[in-house]
């Protein structure tokens, strides 16, 4: 059989179209079968429990599993680079956490590069730090404590849940604002540091809101302020540290990420699912009830954040002069 010219182009025409009728029948079949999310936090903890309140509310809404899988450890390095080097298929995302933006500069000898290995799918959740003392403290507002730090150089000692990690780095960018000299204890985890701060061997930390909420609310901690932009429903009594060190503010937050060859149309279809997950009322209150919020984003939204991120604490890492365990 002898084919004309505008018969071969048409074949090539149709050919050249096959990959994108293909990718495009995979999404809407995806998922087909159950889709592993990998945390980098053991079983129990905040990041952990989010992780399986929107992998559940996703399974529901796509009607596959979302298996939760906790691989910790390295700061968090171990859980990307699995999903670093995963199949770019949509089976195996990350739960994305606001440390992603330190790890670079804390880890200078990391074997891939998270802003061009990760994609960025969808953020989920936005939560605010407080910064605490002992009832002890002389200082009962930030003006007071900016006051006492000031007049007693070196004399405070401010307690994190790990070098690098945003407890330090948090409280941190406020003492390099307010040009207050702290040293830093680190703790191996947060419930340790709180208990430190209880007990008086610390004056300050820079806590996730959860953790020391009920302590807050006993009279066992008093928060000075918190370190989202404006007041949180939480604690609305206690204020914005910004109201008093204009210009400061940091949140941690979290979101789903895959593997960075991922197509465009398996992205778009996990971004409007989680999306509409974090629409749903119970999901929203299930949130609140760990005093963080829902933070819905498209693709784009999330990648200007993870890049804006970096760029402002790779600063206060660089200046500060920390360096990882």
């Amino acid at each position: 059989m002898k084919l004309h010219r505008r018969d071969i182009l048409r074949l090539a025409a149709g050919a050249a179209a096959l990959p994108a009728v293909s990718r495009m029948a995979a999404a809407d079949d995806y998922p087909s079968r159950p889709v592993h999310l990998i945390v980098a936090f053991p079983p129990g903890g905040g990041a952990d429990i989010v992780a399986r309140i929107i992998g559940q509310a996703l399974s529901e809404r796509l009607g596959q599993s979302f298996v939760i899988e906790n691989r910790p450890g390295a700061g968090a390095n171990l859980a990307a680079e699995a999903v670093v080097r995963a199949p770019p298929d949509g089976y195996t995302l990350l739960q994305i956490i606001s440390a992603v933006a330190t790890n670079p500069w804390l880890y200078p000898n990391l074997s891939f590069d998270f802003i061009r290995d990760i994609r960025p799918v969808a953020t989920t959740t936005r939560g605010a730090f407080v910064m605490v003392v002992n009832p002890d403290f002389p200082a009962k507002t930030i003006p007071e404590f900016i006051a006492y730090g000031k007049a007693n150089p070196g004399k405070i000692n401010m307690a994190s849940s790990g070098i690098g990690i945003t407890t330090h780095i948090f409280g941190q960018l406020f003492m390099a604002m307010t040009g207050i000299d702290a040293v830093h204890v680190p703790y191996r985890g947060g419930a340790p540091a709180i208990t430190a701060l209880i007990a008086g061997q610390v004056q300050v930390y820079c806590s996730p809101l959860p953790e020391p909420l009920e302590q807050i609310k006993a009279g066992k901690l008093r928060a000075l302020g918190v370190t989202t932009a404006s007041r949180v429903a939480a604690l609305p009594d206690v204020p914005a540290i910004g109201e008093f060190v204009p210009g400061y503010e940091a949140a941690g937050w979290q979101g789903i990420g895959a593997p960075k060859d991922t197509t465009d149309a398996i992205v778009e279809k996990l971004n409007a699912a989680t999306n509409a997950v974090l629409a749903e009322p119970a999901i929203k209150t299930r949130l609140a009830d760990m005093a963080i919020a829902a933070f819905p984003s498209t693709p784009a939204e999330f990648a200007a954040l993870i890049a804006s991120e970096t760029q402002k604490w790779g600063k206060v890492i660089h200046d500060a002069g920390i360096k990882a365990e």
